[in-house]
């Protein structure tokens, strides 16, 4: 397969996660409209995606959950240790340490940062926290890929600026703030307050359409 665009990417991504919840269920097979209708897209969109694959599938069952699932990865996924390190052990650093502890082994934190001396040298989810001072020379040494940003907004254009010049090539900020990164850089930005604030309007807006009726 070639290149993989970033809208595809995440679509993939979509459909694991749901082959993860039908795999859960006992479900051995998913059907192509079982898909669209959990990522969100047309069943046409579907099967123009598995055309990517060589998982094959009948009418009467439809694909084989499994087996679609470890293609998947094949293409999304390298079968070696991607590296990553947290920077913030707040309440949310500590949930996103506890989630990924064992869940995706080719996933790894590998230390979590943070200015917090009653945080640092202390292990949460079997992950060591270390100073922030130190956060540059442990990401170059053990070559981590992948920075993930849970400090406050102020903070998080200086933790982001630290980890790209140790040679971080991905960066996914959790932080309510717009962040500036050299090219070659890849930031995934989410933001959990302006989702919430986008769901509330959303659902205020939809109050207000049933009370006009």
């Amino acid at each position: 397969m070639t290149r993989i665009p970033q809208r595809t990417v995440e679509r993939f991504f979509r459909y694991c996660q749901f082959l993860h919840t039908r795999l859960d269920s006992g479900a051995e097979f998913v059907f192509s409209r079982e898909l669209a209708a959990a990522v969100g897209v047309s069943p046409e969109q579907v099967r123009r995606d598995l055309m990517n694959f060589r998982v094959k599938g009948t009418p009467q069952k439809g694909y084989p959950a499994r087996e679609f699932m470890a293609e998947l990865y094949a293409h999304l996924e390298s079968a070696s240790l991607t590296k990553m390190v947290l920077v913030g052990v707040g309440n949310l650093g500590k949930a996103i340490l506890s989630y990924f502890l064992k869940r995706r082994p080719n996933l790894c934190i590998v230390a979590a940062f943070d200015l917090d001396p009653e945080k640092t040298n202390r292990v949460y989810s079997g992950c060591q926290v270390h100073h922030t001072g130190q956060l540059e020379k442990f990401v170059a040494k053990e070559k981590v890929a992948v920075g993930i940003i849970t400090v406050p907004a102020a903070s998080a254009q200086e933790a982001a600026d630290a980890l790209a010049r140790a040679g971080v090539r991905g960066i996914v900020n959790f932080a309510p703030a717009q962040l500036k990164l050299p090219s070659g850089v890849f930031l995934e930005q989410l933001d959990i307050t302006l989702s919430i604030e986008k769901a509330a309007y959303f659902a205020r807006k939809t109050s207000a359409k049933e009370r006009a009726k």
